[in-house]
């Protein structure tokens, strides 16, 4: 145990994980594609709660400090991805076929927006959250949040446009 002389700060944590797990670890699925790995940012977020829970607990948003945590380890993965796949894509013998652009996926198509538009997306349509609720998670005002939200929901109609005409 990281900390001592609080006797109950372990049965917190338990509740506090077991409460707020599962959402987060949809969420960053969602973000990924990759449910394994969005369990495996979702847990080492909360495994850095635990080594800092004495000052996280007793701060005012326990839950917004993990979701900070795991969306930025998430956009990490999301980084290191991105650079293996532009390497494998220039190192790629030319005889493999592309793949099949048939069908069109969420994933895919949350994949083309910014990162600030595909969060704040995520949060208000999968994960159901207001955009007070989000503009305080992201610690910007609410016009901004509006503002990603729309402009995140044109780039989606445009992807997925372009992804259904060329069916």
């Amino acid at each position: 145990m990281p900390f001592s002389g609080d006797p109950g700060a372990e049965q917190r944590f338990d509740e506090f994980y077991a409460a707020n797990f599962a959402a987060l670890a949809a969420q960053i699925t969602v973000y990924l594609g990759d449910r394994a790995e969005a369990e495996d940012i979702t847990q080492e977020a909360f495994c850095r709660a635990w080594r800092h829970w004495p000052q996280i607990s007793g701060g005012t948003n326990p839950v917004g400090w993990v979701h900070t945590v795991a969306y930025r380890l998430a956009v990490s993965r999301w980084r290191r991805l991105r650079v293996a796949v532009a390497h494998r894509l220039r190192h790629r013998p030319q005889s493999i076929p592309p793949p099949d652009g048939g069908r069109l996926d969420l994933q895919a198509a949350l994949a083309t927006l910014p990162d600030a538009q595909r969060r704040v997306v995520v949060l208000h349509y999968l994960a159901d959250l207001g955009v007070d609720e989000i503009a305080a998670r992201e610690g910007v005002p609410v016009g901004t949040v509006k503002s990603w939200l729309h402009r995140g929901r044109a780039r989606l109609a445009t992807a997925l446009d372009r992804e259904g005409a060329a069916q």
